[in-house]
This record gives C-alpha cells, structure tokens and sequence, in this order.
C-alpha cells in the first residue's frame, strides 16, 4: 500500500473551544498548511454556514461537513479542524480512528464566553447559554470517543493549548 496522506493532528470540539485559533497556530509552529472544513464548506457551497442551516436545514449542511470530511482526510497533511458537529456523524468517527485526534475541551461558562450571542451561529438561536450546555452534554462523549488526547482550554490562552498540543506531539 503506498503512503496515504494524513493530517498531522486533528482537532475536534464545541464551537468556542479555539480549534481554528489553535489550528493556525499549530500550523505557524510547525511550518504546515491548516485547513478547516467550516471554511471548506462555505468556500465549495458559496453560502455562509448559517445560510445553510437556514435556506437547506441542518441535515444537508450535515451532508456536506461529511463529505467535507473524507476530502479533507484524504488530501491535507497538515493541521486540520473540525466543524463542532462533525463527530455526530458515525462514518466520520470511524474515519478518525486512524487518525491522531486532539479534543479541545472547553467548560460551558468559557463557551458561552467566547462564542458571545451566537451571531452565524445557527444552532445558538435561544437561549445561548441552555443551547451550549445541551451541546456539550450531547457531544462530549463522542468527542472523547475518537480523541487520542484531550486538552483542557478552560482559562487559558490559545497560544498555552497550542503548546500543549506541540508538546503531546513531539
């Protein structure tokens, strides 16, 4: 079998824990590309991901994270992150499994702090707060599931996260 392409780490979570933030910084330290599929799908859709949500609903934007996904695996060898909803798809937790994964765990007061009202953030509308809790309660384990290691953000700086990831790595 010849050498496949993969990323040098994957970063997954909730919105508000950093991956892009830490992604790019990742990608800085180490001399290697990032790639987010969020940014992905905006770019091949031409539509804002709240767009998305609101004009074809969340299961065809669920569509495209996915395909986004296997394209992203299967092409970048950088740094990538992973749209927050990505793991509740079961064939994409598979594909992760040869991957080397990294969670960003953020608390909820820390999201709820760093995502702010939710503004493009379609599956904020409400109650932020509520909205986040339920989120991470739902998502956590899956997170948990396909994450080699799991890195607290909680209080701290994008640039201590992206250390420790280095770190984890080397």
């Amino acid at each position: 079998m010849s050498a496949a392409v993969a990323p040098r780490v994957v970063l997954v979570g909730p919105m508000g824990a950093g991956k892009t933030t830490v992604a790019t910084l990742l990608g800085d330290a180490w001399g290697v590309p990032v790639r987010d599929t969020d940014a992905d799908i905006v770019e091949t859709s031409g539509r804002e991901i709240a767009d998305i949500f609101v004009e074809s609903g969340e299961e065809h934007f669920r569509d495209l994270e996915a395909a986004a996904v296997v394209a992203a695996l299967a092409e970048h060898d950088g740094v990538l992150a992973l749209g927050g909803g990505a793991v509740l798809r079961p064939e994409t937790c598979d594909l992760l499994a040869d991957q080397t994964v990294v969670f960003l765990r953020v608390g909820l007061s820390d999201a709820v702090r760093r995502v702010g009202l939710g503004v493009g953030r379609p599956l904020l509308l409400g109650n932020v707060r509520a909205r986040i809790k339920t989120l991470l309660d739902e998502r956590t384990p899956i997170y948990e599931s396909v994450a080699d290691h799991v890195v607290e953000t909680d209080g701290r700086t994008p640039e201590e996260v992206a250390a420790e990831v280095r770190e984890l790595l080397s």
